[in-house]
């Protein structure tokens, strides 16, 4: 059931005097315990989250790290076990879903076989009563949306997954929530289908203007698709910020090793001053803005395309690293080496196969590491 116009909260005044938006969706504290007998498990512990009108929000991390947990208590189909669930400044923590101006869409596309993807998508409407007018003009409008309008009369059957996907967001949109939540909803599709649809999904969120809240344990997808992303370990938020921020700068071990590839190096620091440095031995040395002191033994990132690998020994100036190659692996727009160091970390490098010249070493060759100061970054703590 829609929230009524008396539920929906004014807009808050900051001291300024500005009007300040309320959020979309907002946890505060809420987290949930299963017990089994005499045992308990904490599934979602103490997530605090504020999520705009009109953003699309990812909540992302590993298989039983807690985010579809979080979605089902936002849905109302979890109980917390602490905290609050607010819907635009609304206290919804004790609502059932029905009553929650929100919609779920699955994995499974749960359509219903024998009707047709015109009564799939007009079924919640015909379950509230809304006049057969209104409910042809407004199923003919999302079909348009999700670029089916010439399937009205099609079975589930007749489409294909990323059809049938696109009938399951329709039914979903189509009652006009205030926020859509979706649960790893392209995770039976095959890759190429999956990396279109990630596409679609974001033009129409855009269109339709309304609050997207994304589970997925890709990666990819969320970097691809996200205002803002949640990076989730363990039942807790590791990480919230845009996608080139938790990518080009991680708050945690974990979020560096989860987000795409990252090479990770430890040593003391060495030296101080504009740029701290970190010695390897033999001209080997990394540079990177830290406060640490010297003596202070830190964790450093770099991410594998910053890399360069060549024969030829790099300047001075930049972070350099002498290594044997270990792997090769031609994947047509890149080349991936994997680098064991003298030290023995291993090392990733990503290099684009722009030119078609070929690989720039063979596996058991020798190889200069080398990539500017600033594209190296000192986690913040070590985990």
């Amino acid at each position: 059931m829609a929230t009524t116009t008396e539920e929906i909260p004014t807009p808050r005044e900051s001291a300024a005097g500005e009007r300040e938006a309320v959020p979309a969706i907002s946890l505060e504290g809420v987290a949930k315990t299963y017990r089994t007998g005499q045992e308990s498990v904490t599934a979602v512990s103490g997530v605090d989250l504020a999520i705009e009108p009109g953003e699309f929000f990812s909540l992302l991390g590993p298989s039983g790290c807690g985010k579809t947990t979080t979605m089902r208590m936002v849905a109302g189909f979890e109980e917390p076990t602490a905290g609050t669930v607010r819907l635009a400044g609304r206290d919804v923590t004790d609502v059932p879903p029905n009553r929650r101006d929100v919609n779920m869409v699955f994995q499974s596309y749960a359509l219903f076989p024998h009707m047709s993807i015109a009564n799939n998508v007009a079924f919640g409407l015909r379950r509230k009563g809304v006049a057969d007018g209104e409910v042809k003009r407004r199923v003919a409008e999302m079909l348009e949306l999700v670029e089916l309008g010439d399937r009205a009369k099609h079975k589930p059957g007749q489409l294909s997954g990323g059809q049938q996907q696109r009938v399951a967001l329709a039914r979903a949109l189509v009652n006009r929530p205030s926020a859509l939540l979706l649960d790893e909803p392209l995770g039976a599709l095959d890759l190429k289908l999956r990396q279109a649809m990630q596409l679609e999904l974001k033009r129409i969120q855009r269109e339709v203007g309304i609050t997207f809240v994304y589970v997925t344990h890709d990666q990819g997808e969320a970097l691809t698709m996200s205002d803002r992303i949640a990076v989730m370990n363990k039942g807790a938020v590791e990480q919230l910020g845009t996608p080139a921020e938790i990518y080009e700068r991680p708050a945690t071990r974990f979020v560096a090793g989860f987000i795409g590839t990252s090479n990770i190096l430890t040593g003391p620091v060495t030296g101080t001053g504009e740029r701290a440095r970190i010695d390897f031995g033999e001209g080997r040395h990394v540079h990177v803005r830290t406060d640490a002191a010297e003596g202070d033994r830190i964790d450093v990132t770099v991410r594998p395309e910053k890399v360069h690998l060549g024969s030829a020994e790099p300047d001075a100036e930049l972070s350099r690293l002498r290594g044997t190659v270990r792997e090769v692996v031609y994947l047509g727009s890149a080349t991936h080496y994997t680098v064991d160091t003298a030290d023995g970390t291993e090392i990733v490098v990503f290099q684009q196969n722009a030119s078609g010249a070929g690989n720039l070493a063979e596996r058991g060759g020798d190889v200069w590491l080398s990539w500017r100061p600033d594209h190296s970054y000192v986690l913040p703590g070590r985990s």
